[in-house]
């Protein structure tokens, strides 16, 4: 208490010194809180990204691998040793429903889905010309497994809505009707420029043949009809990509194929695994279950840290400001207890001489700065809270726009409120509305932990002096 006493005593005789190292402590606390506020506003928008974009891992060609398979050895004939990979690799690369199925049962995946292309014709629809009639399903990585179609027209079944990655990405939008949520039902919808030609309007059923038997049919009702939004076209077609391409279910497919299993059907696997550490495992594990070495896992990952890159920017400057803040803090605090100990140097010699011990003196030297210390970081951390809130919602805003402006999109493209459940590439933006709390008891506990460091910081100037000065010197230099 005594010890107690006399640090206020003395705080109050020095107001000025005093009122400085508040000032100085002031401004570190202030800056201090904003930083720790906008990295954990930082932290928030990447657990958003990261919530929004799964990991998503697909099959495609392992072109390395063709490359080096493709070079003839010297004693063998080029063009022979590419037609006989191209057999090899035909076979091997048409990858089953029960391979997905297969590299889907692990636990390195929560979730799969597919689609798979059939080519069929109708007797009803008339195919529209002077058009590269491929499936559409362009998704990246898997877009080895696109094929031209051995019917008029390409059916493409989606095992899930979170398959229809063109509708999600705003490649493919609804003008009329929807798609249908059922995903088991008798439904498709179509191209706009093929409903016009055949004056087809939703509700209207359409019969499509297997190419190769007659017989083999089946009958859709028409959900929808979509449009393509996308400038790729090749050459000069007056038609889009997929003006010749209907799309539905896997159910719907799989009735067709099953009744001849010699129609050719590629099929686009993406698989939705747990966490991005989990893709070496995921692919170590698919290779062991049998994947063809023509083939390999290729995944999202460039593009969902590419998503993340300004916010870690962000996030990584506020850090880097912090240390220099403290860094710099902590030295001037140190300078000028520094410049203190000295003015104070009789004061010490004083206390000495009437036999107060050592460690006594250096804990009144502490207990003063830890007094202005938590007064000052006390108003510093008022000052950054309430500065904090606004930036750190102002950081969010960006994020919250664009994820309503794109669910409010995807659901347009479906033509209805969106798919049930979540789909890949979307976010509940409801849980990211805003950061309330910024300045959290983390927040409060960090910056109190900060501020015990700048005070040991500071009191390294009191507690080697005073364990250095004799008082009968300091007493004789004053006389």
């Amino acid at each position: 208490m005594y010890i107690l006493k006399n640090a206020i005593t003395s705080i109050t005789r020095n107001k000025g010194r005093n009122l400085l190292i508040g000032i100085i402590i002031i401004v570190i606390a202030f800056s201090t809180t904003v930083s720790l506020a906008i990295r954990n506003s930082s932290n928030s928008l990447i657990s958003s990204y990261e919530s929004k974009y799964d990991v998503e891992a697909t099959i495609g060609v392992n072109r390395e691998n063709m490359k080096e398979r493709m070079r003839p050895g010297d004693n063998e004939d080029s063009s022979t040793k590419q037609e006989d990979l191209r057999e090899k690799f035909k076979e091997s690369s048409n990858i089953s429903v029960d391979d997905i199925k297969k590299y889907g049962d692990s636990s390195y995946v929560k979730d799969y889905y597919y689609s798979i292309s059939v080519g069929v014709n109708s007797s009803k629809l008339t195919k529209v010309s002077s058009t590269s009639n491929n499936n559409g399903n362009d998704r990246g990585p898997g877009k080895e497994f696109k094929m031209e179609s051995s019917g008029d027209f390409t059916l493409i079944g989606y095992s899930s809505s979170s398959a229809m990655n063109d509708f999600i990405s705003g490649k493919y939008s609804i003008t009329d009707g929807e798609v249908s949520s059922e995903m088991d039902s008798n439904t498709c919808v179509i191209n706009s420029e093929l409903a016009t030609l055949n004056n087809i309007k939703v509700g209207d059923s359409i019969t499509f043949v297997d190419p190769d038997n007659s017989k083999n049919t089946i009958t859709l009702k028409v959900t929808g009809i979509y449009e393509e939004n996308s400038d790729d076209n090749e050459g000069m077609d007056m038609f889009t990509s997929s003006a010749n391409t209907i799309i539905t279910n896997t159910n719907v497919v799989s009735k067709l194929t099953s009744k001849n299993s010699d129609m050719t059907t590629r099929i686009n696997p993406t698989f939705i695994l747990n966490s991005k550490e989990d893709i070496d495992s995921f692919t170590k594990e698919v290779e062991e279950k049998g994947l063809s070495e023509y083939l390999t896992v290729s995944t999202n990952l460039d593009s969902i840290l590419n998503a993340t890159s300004t916010i870690s920017n962000v996030k990584t400057f506020a850090t880097t400001f912090l240390i220099i803040t403290l860094v710099i803090g902590g030295i001037i605090l140190f300078v000028i207890n520094m410049i203190n100990i000295r003015e104070r140097k009789y004061e010490i010699g004083v206390l000495r001489t009437i036999g107060m011990k050592k460690k006594y003196l250096t804990l009144q030297f502490i207990s003063e700065l830890l007094i202005v210390a938590f007064a000052s970081l006390l108003i510093g951390a008022g000052i950054g809270s309430v500065v904090s809130v606004p930036i750190s919602n102002g950081l969010l805003q960006n994020e919250i726009a664009s994820s309503k402006e794109e669910s409010e999109n995807i659901s347009k493209n479906f033509g209805r409120g969106g798919p049930d459940g979540h789909i890949s590439g979307t976010v509940k933006v409801e849980a990211f509305d805003k950061i309330n709390a910024v300045v959290d008891i983390k927040v409060l506990g960090e910056l109190l932990g900060i501020g015990i460091i700048l005070t040991l910081i500071g009191s390294t100037a009191s507690i080697l002096s005073i364990q250095r000065f004799s008082p009968l010197t300091i007493l004789k230099e004053r006389g």
